[in-house]
């Protein structure tokens, strides 16, 4: 019978490479519990929401007086990893709303999240730097100027607080025989947080990149988000850390 995929531990350890496995590059990185090893060839980086509407002065948030440099504040991080994951051939996904614009497939419940007074200045709303937050092909909806969108990277759109719900996210990362997801974006403890939670329930390894996840929320939502991570989803990993442990290995890797 075959057997399936485990890790293994090891004292301070945790080996999500298989057993047998041919790697093309495993990486060991320091966590909050120890270290973690993980099979490049096997691995998507996916960034969710760094977009016009959430992260640039002008955009949606900062209209509605939302404070956003701490949004910004995983711009540098995800720039820096960004070379050297795809020096090694490691898919960049970009999960980014990117609703209809006439909003028929979202629930009202997404809906509300974004307008709660019911005043219309949620998604689809119009003000001065963006005719329509959030909607396909709009200003707002572009990844923010800073973070380039590489001829290889995939692009795709979503609807929800997880990106896993009416997209092909799940279908490409098994097509690309992905079993590891590196998480980064904003905001942390939402849009990330939840579809990190999607994918951990389908059984992907879920590897949360702290500082180059960000929120606006208070800072006891993310507190809270790599604590229940670590604790039940995953793993919490400096980005700093994976950037340096790839550049230093990159060298010796085929």
């Amino acid at each position: 019978m075959r057997q399936p995929r485990r890790w293994s531990v090891s004292g301070s350890l945790t080996d999500l490479v298989a057993s047998g496995a041919a790697e093309r590059g495993a990486v060991t990185v320091p966590t909050r519990r120890g270290e973690l090893r993980f099979d490049l060839g096997r691995t998507a980086l996916v960034v969710v929401d760094m977009q016009n509407d959430f992260c640039t002065p002008g955009g949606w948030l900062a209209s509605i007086g939302v404070d956003i440099p701490p949004a910004r504040a995983a711009i540098g991080p995800i720039a820096a990893l960004l070379p050297e994951l795809r020096a090694l051939d490691v898919p960049v996904i970009w999960l980014d709303w990117g609703n209809r614009p006439d909003r028929i497939n979202l629930p009202p419940n997404v809906i509300h999240v974004y307008d709660p007074a019911g005043i219309g200045e949620g998604i689809g709303a119009a003000h001065d730097a963006s005719p329509a937050v959030l909607t396909a092909g709009s200003w707002g909806a572009a990844v923010v100027d800073e973070l380039e969108i590489a001829g290889t990277d995939i692009c795709i759109d979503k609807f929800r607080m997880s990106g896993f719900w009416d997209t092909p996210l799940d279908s490409t990362l098994r097509a690309l025989g992905v079993d590891t997801i590196l998480f980064a974006g904003v905001n942390a403890d939402q849009c990330v947080y939840a579809t990190l939670i999607d994918a951990a329930c389908l059984g992907y390894d879920c590897v949360f990149l702290e500082e180059a996840s960000a929120t606006t929320s208070p800072a006891f939502c993310l507190d809270a988000t790599v604590h229940n991570v670590d604790q039940c989803f995953g793993f919490a990993v400096s980005a700093a850390a994976l950037t340096t442990a790839l550049t230093k290995g990159r060298p010796s890797w085929p």
